[in-house]
């Protein structure tokens, strides 16, 4: 089956090739141009063919429909003093020709704005004539000239001029002087005050809290920004499947002569099930379940219940999502799960309750503070003079936490540039059978640098740094301790088999870690990619690990784009096994590992 697949593969890159250099035939040929750039620029306008003319009445057409694009590129690069003559050439088969003479380049002069009716105050006429943006004696590129006209119209209404439209221009194109003198015209129409906000919808939402989302004031002059923001608000909320938001007409407008912004939205479905699942040799099989209910208290909420249940870790939680909460752009949080996590390291049974408030900073950018309470009790190994014993613990922690978290890459699913960045900071108090403060820190970056076209290849990086601060190993409950290993971590090994073992191979934990993974991502069809990786870790005892912790793994893997994201299979093997380790590891889960 591989060798079937590598022929047709081999197959259809050769068709590929051939079919292209069928297909790299233009219409005519260009004679007469002698500026590179220009040439290249006709060149690009040309429409291609597969074939060549068969006869001298299909060659001719050709001329003249390339002589046609010429003319479209010498006017939009400022020529306009051209002769353009479409030829045939005599042979078997015969060829159409265009010859080109393209004149001197016609130059910007006396740009200038004409005001239809009652012109704007003085500031505004000053902006938009800055506008415009062309400087006398530049060339006179048609393309730079109505590019002018919108730049003009775009800040007349930017300024609150909302009704501001173009009227008929007159361009004056001198062969005498060579030169291209454009004058727009311009209808301000009258300066616009906003009102409130009109909503219409047959769904759940609250038009108060809708209002309370717009970013001005009644009687604040008209931004097209402030309008274009609300959507924006509206559409983060993901529980619309349409929005839109209008300035109203002039007969809409108030006593005063405002004019209020008409919002229209339709609701999404009011409930959705979610279903996922992964697995690996270390950590098993794992399912996840989600009920998610949209607008129940008619402000764009989301209300989640959730049940995970794999090997390791069983939860069932729910979550309350409050987005815009008390000002735009920030959203409150509410989640409450009861959980059990079974694992090499620990047993651990418990309860939590949290609350976060997310604060978003720029479009990528994200600011969260939050506190939370867990109940548990704790089954750990620890060693005592050189023998292992049981401990059980039973505790209540109260933690706090303050994170910042950037993401300037291109996917959430299958990032191929930019880059993501988050540090997180978690003041922690271990109240019950033992008492200890600390705070953990934890940083992890991600970068993705594309390569070739259409990014066909992908290195991307990862690094992760983690400390404890103010408590040692046995100080810190086995639940809180830094691990390595696993699918998330450092392929290959199981999960947290990185880092100290007690006598009977427990994995220990520790207070400091550093993670680090290489992968090389490359397509191989429109569908299928290859993944090469290295991954490393280390899990120390003290404030930083030391050289012997670090331990690698390496291994290759396959991606399937599913449309909104890959599925992947990796295969890891150890590069430095100890007793216990299995010779290799195998990964399946959606989305790239980082």
């Amino acid at each position: 089956m591989v060798l079937g697949r590598t022929t047709l593969a081999l197959t259809a890159v050769t068709w590929l090739i051939a079919s292209a250099a069928l297909a790299d035939e233009p219409m005519a040929q260009i004679q007469g141009v002698e500026d590179k750039y220009l040439r290249d620029a006709i060149q690009r306008a040309l429409t291609q063919s597969k074939t060549s003319a068969q006869s001298r009445a299909e060659a001719r057409r050709r001329a003249r429909q390339a002589g046609e694009d010429s003319i479209a590129v010498l006017r939009a690069e400022g020529y306009y003093g051209y002769t353009v003559e479409p030829d045939v050439l005599d042979g078997d088969p015969p060829r159409a020709v265009v010859k080109i003479t393209p004149g001197p380049v016609f130059l910007i002069a006396d740009p200038r704005i004409d005001w239809s009716g009652a012109p704007p105050d003085e500031g505004t006429r000053q902006r938009a004539a800055t506008a415009m943006r062309l400087t006398e004696g530049e060339p006179g590129r048609s393309a730079d000239v109505v590019g002018a006209e919108g730049r003009v119209v775009a800040q007349v209404a930017k300024l609150g001029y909302a009704d501001a439209a173009a009227e008929p221009r007159e361009v004056v194109v001198d062969h005498a002087d060579h030169t291209v003198r454009p004058a727009f015209k311009i209808a301000a129409g009258e300066l616009v005050h906003l009102d409130g906000v009109q909503v219409v919808t047959e769904g759940r939402t609250n038009p108060a809290w809708v209002s309370r989302l717009a970013p001005w004031a009644s009687g604040d002059v008209y931004d097209p920004e402030d309008v274009a923001e609300l959507e924006r608000r509206l559409r983060d909320t993901s529980v619309y499947d349409s929005i839109s938001v209008s300035l109203a007409g002039t007969d809409k407008a108030t006593a005063e002569g405002y004019r209020p912004v008409v919002v229209t939205l339709a609701d999404r479905k009011a409930r959705t099930i979610e279903l996922g699942a992964g697995y690996s040799t270390s950590e098993g099989a794992g399912v996840d379940a989600r009920w998610i209910r949209y607008n129940r208290l008619k402000r764009a909420d989301t209300t989640t219940y959730a049940l995970r249940f794999a090997k390791l870790e069983q939860r069932l939680g729910a979550e309350l999502s409050l987005p815009h909460w008390r000002r735009p752009q920030q959203t409150l949080k509410l989640n409450s799960a009861v959980f059990r996590n079974d694992t090499d390291a620990y047993n651990e049974t418990g309860a939590t309750v949290g609350v976060d408030l997310t604060k978003r900073r720029q479009t990528t950018a994200y600011r969260t503070f939050g506190v939370s309470l867990d109940i548990s009790q704790t089954k750990e190994q620890v060693n005592r003079d050189g023998a292992v014993a049981g401990r059980k613990l039973n505790l209540a922690t109260f933690a706090g936490l303050a994170a910042y978290a950037w993401d300037f890459s291109d996917n959430i699913l299958d990032p191929k540039r930019g880059w993501r960045l988050e540090a997180r900071g978690e003041p922690t108090y271990v109240l019950g059978d033992t008492t200890v403060p600390y705070l953990k820190l934890t940083t992890q970056g991600s970068a993705y640098i594309p390569f070739g076209k259409q990014a066909s290849t992908v290195l991307a990086g990862r690094l992760k740094l983690g400390a404890i601060v103010g408590g040692g190993v046995l100080d810190v409950p086995a639940s809180r301790r830094f691990y390595a290993g696993g699918g998330g971590s450092v392929r290959g090994y199981a999960y947290q088999a990185i880092g100290p073992r007690l006598a009977d191979n427990t994995p220990q934990g520790g207070i400091s870690l550093v993670e680090t993974s290489v992968e090389l991502r490359q397509k191989i069809t429109s569908k299928w990619s290859g993944v090469a990786f290295i991954d490393t870790g280390a899990i120390g005892t003290h404030n930083t690990p030391q050289r012997e912790d670090f331990r690698a793994g390496a291994g290759l893997g396959v991606r399937y784009d599913l449309g909104f994201g890959p599925i992947r299979a990796d295969v890891a093997v150890p590069m430095g096994r100890r007793k216990g380790d299995p010779a290799f590891q195998v990964y399946l889960s959606i989305g790239q590992s980082f």
